[in-house]
C-alpha cells in the first residue's frame, strides 16, 4: 500500500501549467513545509520541503484556493521517477501525487469571502455527500 498523508504550509503559491506528456491535463506543483515531531535537545525543529504534484480538478482546486502560509492536510500517494537533463546527467525525483487535499487553518476574515462562495470546496472527487453537514443539529443530540 502506498498512503502518504502530510499535513504542513505552503511555502509558495501553486505553480499552475498544462502537462504535455498527460494530453494537456491541468497540472499543479507546489512545496509543503512539514515539521518533524522530534526535536534534538539544545537543536531547533527539523522541517521537511515536500515536493507535491495535483493534476486535474485537484489543480483547479490548487489554483483556486492555495497561497503561500495556507495549512493545509493531504492525502496522496509517494512517487518516484527520474529524467535526463540537458546537460545528460540522469536525475532523480520523489514527489507526493496529490489525491485530496483539505484545509486545516483556521478561517480569517479576509478568507471568509473566497471560501463562502456558491462552489463547492469538497476536495473529494467521487465524495457523492458531504458528511460534515449538521450530524448533531443540536447540543442536545452529542452522543457524549
Amino acid at each position: 500500500m502506498n498512503k502518504t498523508i502530510l499535513l504542513g504550509r505552503l511555502t509558495k503559491a501553486p505553480e499552475i501549467r498544462m502537462s504535455s506528456a498527460n494530453n494537456d491535463m491541468l497540472l499543479a506543483n507546489f512545496t509543503l513545509a512539514v515539521n518533524r515531531n522530534y526535536v534534538k535537545k539544545g537543536e531547533e525543529r527539523q522541517t521537511d520541503f515536500i515536493h507535491i504534484v495535483a493534476f486535474s480538478k485537484l489543480a483547479e482546486f490548487s489554483e483556486k484556493y492555495l497561497k503561500q502560509g495556507l495549512q493545509i492536510c493531504l492525502c496522496g500517494r509517494l512517487q518516484t521517477r527520474n529524467y535526463e537533463d540537458k546537460n545528460g546527467i540522469k536525475r532523480y525525483v520523489t514527489e507526493v501525487i496529490a489525491e485530496q487535499i483539505d484545509f486545516a487553518d483556521s478561517l480569517k476574515k479576509e478568507d471568509d469571502n473566497t471560501l463562502n462562495s456558491d462552489e463547492p470546496v469538497n476536495t473529494q472527487e467521487n465524495a457523492d455527500t458531504n458528511i460534515n453537514q449538521d450530524v448533531f443539529p443540536s447540543e442536545d443530540d452529542l452522543p457524549f
